[in-house]
């Protein structure tokens, strides 16, 4: 990662912050913020530097979404999407496409997605269905193939910056073979449709609305032109779909330390030792989890999917998702009850705090398979729910 993508991510940061509570309220996508991550130049973070990217590691990403959740965390979550996104495929090298059996054309398809990123388009993904959550064997959209491309037909939930991304991430099962389940990118546009359903607790921004598809695709539309590799490469790249969020929620957690700081001067309530000790306690637990997150990213640009790598980067998650609802409580017990007024940032950190441990995989399957792991099980096969 260029040192220029980390300044840029702090420089937009208090951007962020000015614009966020006037999102959370109206529930409204912040079209400036991403504004701003085009002009940056940022979606192209993750693209290789032959492409017209910044070239980032997977710790290099962690860093920039960190600063940006600083900010606001909505945004700092629908930029993980895209940066999952344009990561997975960027990391996609030549031997492993040669394992993978991905034929040259794909290679050449999955170069010109990245290259329109590194221009400025954003991809949001499609993942997650009512009742099956972003457990890849259970989702009930479909594809079939047709002349010329694919058809796609389904509807899936939670989709954050649905409506405004250039492109979907989608994932569906073969309508001939349901256990194949592969992965498209899907551009906006007809037969991709947005039901406004998004009005939550947290995360009020990130327009995660339902799409509905019903679309024909090109056939260099799969990614990686061969079918059934979206279960292999979640086995292969778990840090995309697991610890991504992790540097989100380590972001979110800074910053409710950060806000409440700021109250309890404004107020001159430093003095007190119990709102000391927790600013204290709050300060060391973020830094403990933030640690985690750089240890998983540093494992995964160093040996990514080897088993030990894979403990760390659903670590990473768990100790995210825990320490930020954790540190925005006690932040706002610091406070105090004007904390809690709508409008009052540690209000809303609170809540989008929340959310870290909502994430797949949720905290309580992150446990699970760390406990697995410590009985010397195979976590990815001897759970009690498939995780994929």
């Amino acid at each position: 990662m260029t040192v220029d993508a980390l300044a840029a991510a702090r420089r937009l940061a208090p951007r962020f912050a000015a614009r966020a509570a006037g999102h959370d309220r109206d529930g409204t996508f912040p079209a400036d913020d991403f504004a701003d991550l085009r002009e940056s130049g940022l979606f192209g973070l993750m693209v290789p530097a032959g492409l017209g990217g910044a070239d980032a590691s997977f710790a290099g990403y962690a860093a920039v979404a960190t600063e940006l959740a600083r900010g606001n965390g909505a945004t700092a979550l629908v930029f993980n999407m895209h940066a999952s996104v344009t990561g997975a495929l960027g990391a996609v090298t030549e031997e492993l496409a040669e394992a993978l059996g991905v034929p040259d054309e794909a290679l050449v398809a999955r170069d010109r997605l990245l290259r329109a990123a590194a221009e400025g388009a954003w991809y949001a993904v499609a993942m997650s269905e009512r009742g099956a959550g972003a457990r890849l064997s259970r989702l009930s959209t479909v594809y079939e193939p047709v002349d010329g491309g694919w058809r796609i037909k389904g509807s899936k939930t939670f989709c954050s910056g649905a409506g405004h991304a250039d492109g979907y991430l989608v994932a569906a099962r073969s309508a001939a073979d349901p256990a194949v389940v592969s992965q498209f990118l899907v551009p906006a546009g007809e037969g991709v449709t947005v039901e406004p359903t998004w009005d939550a607790l947290g995360m009020r921004a990130t327009s995660s609305h339902d799409l509905h598809l019903d679309v024909t695709v090109p056939a260099d539309r799969l990614l990686g032109g061969v079918e059934g590799l979206a279960l292999v490469v979640a086995q292969l790249m778990p840090h995309w779909l697991v610890a991504s969020y992790a540097a989100v929620y380590v972001g979110v957690a800074r910053a409710a330390v950060d806000a409440a700081a700021e109250h309890l001067n404004a107020r001159d309530l430093g003095g007190l030792p119990a709102v000391r000790a927790r600013l204290g306690r709050a300060d060391a637990a973020v830094a403990a989890a933030q640690l985690v997150v750089a240890e998983a990213a540093r494992r995964v640009d160093d040996a990514p999917g080897d088993a030990e790598t894979n403990r760390w980067v659903w670590r990473a998650k768990l100790l995210a998702g825990s320490t930020a609802a954790e540190v925005a409580a006690s932040m706002l017990e610091a406070a105090g009850t004007s904390a809690t007024r709508r409008g009052h940032p540690l209000e809303r950190l609170y809540r989008d705090a929340r959310c870290g441990s909502l994430h797949p995989a949720t905290s309580d399957v992150c446990a699970d398979w760390l406990g697995v792991a410590v009985l010397g099980g195979d976590p990815d096969r001897d759970g009690t729910a498939p995780r994929w």
